[in-house]
């Protein structure tokens, strides 16, 4: 599919401009989506770990329907993320040794970005959630909205805002010679 998602273009033009085969960019592209998807990952687990325990406190009792809401958001899109981080995971079970890899490193990207867009509800529903029991609605829910507006700027405007610019990029070298990232 020229032009789609599964379009192995990119990692052509990759290799060339690293000097590198098709083989090598996939190979390196794939390790570092796996560390990006373990950091998320161990996140996700421990947050939905701490969700799924939460209603079997005596406390979860005083939760009023605002407080549920926001237990019942985190609950289903910490679940949501965790299923998204996972998935690539199968997906490389079931393609496996198909060369697809590129495939696999453009569906593990995009997966990724799914489940980091999963988590910010996640994350800021829980700090609502806690800081509503903990210190009352009007500071949980700056507490709430805090979380969101931060992750929001760092995981999605500072990078599309320097990519955009195109600062930091590294004009391509002559003759193969190796750039990082």
């Amino acid at each position: 599919m020229a032009g789609g998602l599964l379009d192995a273009t990119p990692a052509v033009r990759a290799a060339e401009s690293r000097g590198e085969t098709v083989d090598q960019v996939l190979d390196r592209n794939l390790v570092e989506l796996l560390q990006e998807l373990r950091v998320a990952f161990t996140g996700v687990q421990i947050l939905f770990a701490f969700l799924l325990g939460l209603a079997f406190t005596q406390r979860f009792t005083e939760v009023d329907g605002v407080g549920l809401a926001a237990y019942t958001t985190a609950l289903m899109t910490a679940a949501l993320a965790t299923l998204v981080l996972i998935a690539p995971v199968s997906f490389h079970r079931l393609v496996f040794r198909r060369r697809q890899k590129a495939a696999l490193v453009a569906v593990a990207d995009r997966l990724l970005m799914v489940g980091l867009a999963l988590l910010i509800p996640a994350i800021s529903s829980s700090v609502l959630l806690i800081l509503d029991i903990a210190l009352g609605r009007w500071q949980a829910i700056v507490g709430s909205s805090l979380t969101v507006v931060v992750a929001v700027l760092t995981w999605y405007v500072l990078p599309l805002v320097v990519r955009r610019t195109g600062h930091g990029v590294i004009p391509h070298r002559h003759h193969g010679a190796r750039e990082d990232a």
